[in-house]
């Protein structure tokens, strides 16, 4: 059996909203939202976090081991490398790339996306290409084979920063899938990169807390639908800015 490894990406050194990762709701950081939601995927799959090797990371680091996660630590800027690396060290097949600053994801979208993989021919599959679930629902799907080929031909730094672009621009050398939700709602930005992000987030949180194993993302617009003055609070924000700010300040790796 293939093994599956979901690598939560993370590091303390956040530019825009600093140490969100770790910022407490409900008495708790982020980042545990984040691996709860994630243990909750049916398909069998170890979880570790890969974050760097900078001091400003023991405290996620620590936190990793006190719950009993597996973690990597490796290069701060060369993102493409350090999961590379610690997918090489922990002998993945198949790669599920999650970044931490989506605690409210939905674990039925990830297990939808590994039964596409799993039952296809893919090199990469996700749910952005176009995108139509909410901007902090992201699902990207690898082979370690896939990676390997990344870590060693990108040259962009772009490429090393945001992991999977050159799998994904390169369509005619990669096997490619996009899965879709049934309405598109990828103008809804349900992600923590701002302090204006994390207000919301907060919210939702302290509203889904006592139940934050059983909701899912239909749960969550069934609130919003209610409360449409939330979605205003972020409103201001473009999807993938950080993406976008590294392609504008693009340069050879």
């Amino acid at each position: 059996m293939e093994k599956i490894l979901s690598v939560i990406q993370v590091r303390y050194a956040s530019t825009r909203l600093f140490g969100k990762v770790m910022l407490k709701v409900c008495s708790k950081p982020l980042l545990w939202y984040v691996i709860k939601r994630l243990q909750l995927i049916r398909t069998p799959n170890k979880l570790i976090i890969a974050t760097t090797t900078s001091k400003s990371n023991q405290t996620i680091i620590e936190f990793a081991k006190n719950l009993d996660i597996d973690y990597f630590a490796g290069s701060e800027d060369d993102v493409l490398d350090r999961f590379y690396q610690a997918s090489k060290l922990f002998k993945s097949d198949i790669i599920v790339r999650i970044t931490s600053d989506c605690p409210l994801l939905d674990p039925t979208v990830i297990d939808q996306g590994l039964e596409i993989f799993l039952n296809g021919n893919y090199d990469y599959v996700s749910n952005v290409h176009p995108p139509t679930y909410p901007d902090g629902f992201d699902v990207e799907i690898f082979t370690f084979n896939a990676l390997e080929t990344a870590w060693k031909e990108a040259k962009l730094l772009s490429e090393r920063e945001h992991v999977t672009p050159y799998i994904w621009k390169n369509i005619h050398r990669f096997t490619l899938k996009n899965y879709e939700n049934h309405e598109d709602l990828s103008n809804f930005r349900l992600t923590v990169d701002t302090p204006e992000d994390f207000i919301l987030i907060s919210k939702l949180i302290e509203e889904f807390h006592d139940s934050w194993d059983d909701f899912n993302m239909q749960d969550i617009f069934t609130f919003l639908n209610e409360n449409l003055d939330l979605v205003k609070i972020n409103a201001q924000y473009e999807r993938n800015e950080g993406y976008l700010k590294s392609l504008r300040e693009d340069k050879k790796f």
